[in-house]
């Protein structure tokens, strides 16, 4: 005799079938990703999701089900701890009424335990990706009418497309360049022209920001997937970015060969910045001098021969929070991505490599994270609430993939 199937976890339904309710849920969740192009519209859909989530589990409250704790503690534990550090590095800041502005952090992290409830299983998984992606898809048709038809595109004037910063622009097409990407090279996408008309069109508006950290990382992540995966296309695809930046506008290749000029401004800038950020670490690098206060004193640690007297970051996000926030939270947020990057490597291992089923979305997760943290050398994205809404998805994608054993069975057909 069968047994009877365990009670759900928490944000799954207690009875078979659609359950209408978490639908809304779900909508009101993916409409929160899909606007970050409007900062304040994505922060009502994600205040209408959390406000949604309190009242459908206070309603469940006589059949509350368990949360399934041993499923999300790999996120789950790294993810308070950094929430604690971040109200401790509060508490202790050097100006404790500056650094409580950044308190609203506590909300924007709450898109991964929300993607946790609501996004399960891989067909929710996909659909919020295949929604992401048609996002970026208009954001780079946006982004491209933006440079040939107004003033912007010069050095001077970089396109940041919907956004207030060219650099959260290229952030955000970055992961979907990724995202697109994974899908390309997993199972027979390849043969699809629409995904490469996609793929060429976010690659083409990311070339067109001049941002070079999102171009080094999307580069260096590619490269080494080419190198472990593919290696017989490796040298064509070193051939063909050799062909490209020959064939490349002025502009581009001396935005790429500036990555290592030391002469350049804007790179010795960035080492003045590592400087003033380590002085800060040694100051006090257990809890940091407090969230926001890089840029309240900067001045203080700033090298004098520094091109910029103030700067609101230091444009490294492992940098910049040990900084403001200690090495303590350092360790946590590493924590958090290696923990997601693991689950995600052993679920693509399970699912049978490149040709399993969803090996999209575990390479896409897997690329994503490591485009971030690279891109992350050079900027502080991880500050970026718009890019940080984002990519608190893709870290909760692996959990979202993983099908849970306390499911409800799928209601039996009548015969």
């Amino acid at each position: 005799m069968a047994s009877p199937p365990s009670s759900p976890p928490f944000g799954a339904a207690p009875e078979a079938g659609r359950d209408r309710r978490r639908d809304v849920g779900f909508w009101l969740f993916l409409a929160h990703l899909a606007t970050v192009w409007g900062i304040a519209v994505s922060n009502v859909f994600h205040g209408l999701t959390l406000l949604w989530l309190g009242h459908a589990w206070w309603r469940r409250r006589p059949r509350r089900p368990r949360w399934r704790w041993r499923r999300v503690r790999p996120l789950i534990v790294p993810l308070a701890l950094y929430v604690l550090l971040l109200w401790l590095a509060i508490a202790l800041s050097r100006e404790p009424r500056v650094s409580f502005g950044h308190f609203g952090e506590v909300l924007t992290v709450s898109t991964l335990p929300l993607a946790l409830v609501l996004v399960r299983g891989a067909g929710a998984a996909r659909r919020v990706v295949d929604v992401l992606i048609g996002v970026e898809l208009l954001l780079a048709v946006f982004g491209i009418v933006q440079y040939y038809f107004t003033d912007y595109g010069a050095m001077d004037r970089r396109i940041p497309g919907p956004f207030s910063h060219y650099q959260t622009f290229a952030g955000v097409l970055m992961i979907g360049a990724l995202l697109i990407l994974a899908r390309l090279v997993t199972g027979q996408r390849w043969r699809r022209p629409g995904l490469w008309l996609a793929f060429g069109l976010v690659f083409w508006t990311l070339m067109l920001t001049l941002t070079r950290g999102p171009w080094l990382a999307l580069g260096l992540v590619t490269a080494g997937f080419l190198l472990i995966y593919a290696r017989r296309v490796a040298l064509a695809a070193a051939l063909a970015v050799i062909a490209g930046l020959l064939l490349a506008p002025a502009e581009w290749r001396q935005r790429a060969s500036s990555i290592g000029d030391l002469s350049d401004p804007s790179s010795y800038d960035r080492l003045c910045m590592v400087e003033a950020g380590l002085y800060m670490i040694g100051e006090r690098p257990l809890f940091g001098l407090g969230p926001g206060m890089v840029r309240e004193r900067y001045p203080i640690y700033r090298h004098p021969t520094a091109p910029r007297y103030t700067v609101s970051h230091l444009h490294n996000t492992f940098l910049h929070l040990a900084a403001e926030r200690g090495l303590l939270a350092l360790a946590t947020y590493l924590w958090l991505m290696a923990a997601s990057l693991r689950l995600a490597w052993r679920g693509l291992r399970r699912a049978g490599g490149l040709g399993g089923p969803d090996a999209d979305l575990w390479l896409g997760t897997i690329l994503v994270l490591a485009a971030f943290n690279v891109a992350g050398l050079f900027e502080a994205n991880w500050r970026d609430t718009e890019v940080q809404r984002l990519v608190l998805f893709v870290l909760a994608l692996p959990l979202c993939l993983r099908p849970s054993s306390a499911s409800p069975p799928p209601p039996a057909r009548p015969t």
